[in-house]
């Protein structure tokens, strides 16, 4: 099975504040990673650190089984950020403009759109259910309307990864649940490989196959249920995520 992503001994500093430490992992094809861990604990720096936006002080990041330092093909990743950074939410664009955006990394200058770019917006808009609001401006829209129209701008490009930060922090329960319903159905479905970080322990229980559990340093990473297992699991999430993950198996 290929490997999508490997860390070796990753260590991570802002100045001589050490972030991330001696932190090794594999994630195959095909996989469902739950990226948790308690506040400051260096989720999105290790995530930031993967997609290269920040350096790395120590060990080797390897993506589609080429050297971070040498991997160009970035098409290849979906990241859906905490924070739609680049994108007003009250400019006037339209649902269908705005995942056209998803488009434009792999263009070079002017960066024209094909008839075949648009087929690939009109199937992502279609995966996602949401065709009907393709020409709406995106400022019309409800938070989890929105948050799907992010979600097809990360995959109109086909990508084999997708990355997720805190994706459903702002949603209500019925769209949080809409969403990562929709995200399963991309993993199983599209065979897109996930890693999501999130604080809903209970979606990670329902929806993911492999469990990364960080606090600066790697805590475990593994099948859920086999962290279950472990004597010290209930330390690492609050009731009611960890009964939903002790249960995955119903």
């Amino acid at each position: 099975m290929p490997h999508i992503l490997t860390t070796q001994n990753v260590s991570i500093h802002y100045g001589q504040n050490e972030a991330i430490r001696d932190v090794s992992f594999t994630i195959d094809e095909g996989d469902f990673v739950g990226l948790a861990g308690p506040n400051g604990a260096g989720k999105s720096t290790l995530i930031k650190a993967i997609l290269g936006l920040i350096p790395i002080s120590h060990g080797t990041i390897t993506l589609f089984d080429t050297p971070q330092k040498t991997f160009a093909d970035f098409g290849k990743i979906g990241y859906l950020p905490q924070k739609h950074t680049g994108i007003n939410m009250l400019f006037p664009a339209s649902v269908k403009e705005i995942v056209a955006l998803g488009l434009l990394s792999d263009k070079r200058p002017p960066r024209v759109l094909t008839r075949i770019d648009w087929q690939k917006v009109t199937a992502a808009l279609h995966d996602l259910d949401i065709t009907s609001l393709q020409d709406h401006m995106i400022s019309e829209l409800s938070g989890g309307q929105q948050q799907k129209v992010m979600l097809a701008r990360a995959i109109v490009a086909e990508p084999k990864l997708l990355i997720f930060d805190e994706p459903s922090t702002a949603l209500d329960p019925e769209s949080r649940n809409e969403f990562f319903t929709l995200v399963k159905k991309l993993n199983t479905e599209k065979k897109m490989t996930i890693i999501l970080i999130t604080h809903d322990t209970g979606y990670i229980g329902t929806h993911a196959n492999k469990l990364l559990y960080i606090d600066r340093t790697l805590v475990y990473f593994g099948p859920i249920t086999e962290f279950c297992a472990q004597e010290d699991a209930s330390t690492c999430f609050e009731k009611i995520g960890q009964h939903i993950i002790w249960h995955q198996h119903n």
